[in-house]
């Protein structure tokens, strides 16, 4: 069952919301990543500031007046996907890739981790294709999957 939620542009009060949310999404996924890498909440903040922000258009998902997910984008590359735990698997995150696919109609791609195999579920059941198998950069460094949807032609 969806909740009602709103896409909408990110604002600069979503900062903590956002960077809230982000961690702990990341750290409900992958808790050994989390711990192996050793990030303290302080870095994620200012990598989200000086990096997330500064490189993406970055939109929020609010539904009853929270945040409950985010997703950064550059052109067609989603850098970023989160929703919160306690909203996932209730259609928020297939409708950030709705909106994805709506603000890059042709072609859409993303990395994810290799171990991240929920992650790569949901891709998959929503139309990507591992097309790569690669190491991400630093600094994490860490196996990763290249992912592309590619509009259908009709009759394919």
């Amino acid at each position: 069952m969806t909740d009602t939620i709103t896409i909408r542009e990110y604002r600069t009060d979503d900062f903590d919301a956002v960077t809230i949310l982000w961690r702990i999404a990341r750290e409900k996924a992958l808790p050994e990543f989390q711990r192996t890498k050793g990030y303290f909440f302080y870095q994620d903040r200012d990598y989200f500031q000086n990096h997330v922000l500064n490189d993406n258009s970055v939109w929020v998902v609010e539904g009853d007046g929270h945040v409950v997910a985010f997703m950064a984008m550059r052109m067609d590359f989603i850098d970023h996907l989160y929703v919160h735990p306690d909203h996932q698997r209730r259609g928020v995150g297939k409708s950030l890739l709705d909106f994805a696919r709506k603000k890059s109609p042709e072609h859409v791609w993303l990395y994810t981790l290799q171990v991240n195999v929920n992650a790569r579920a949901f891709y998959e059941k929503n139309g990507f294709v591992a097309e790569k198998l690669g190491v991400s950069p630093s600094p994490e460094n860490e196996p990763d999957v290249e992912y592309h949807w590619r509009k259908k032609e009709i009759g394919e």
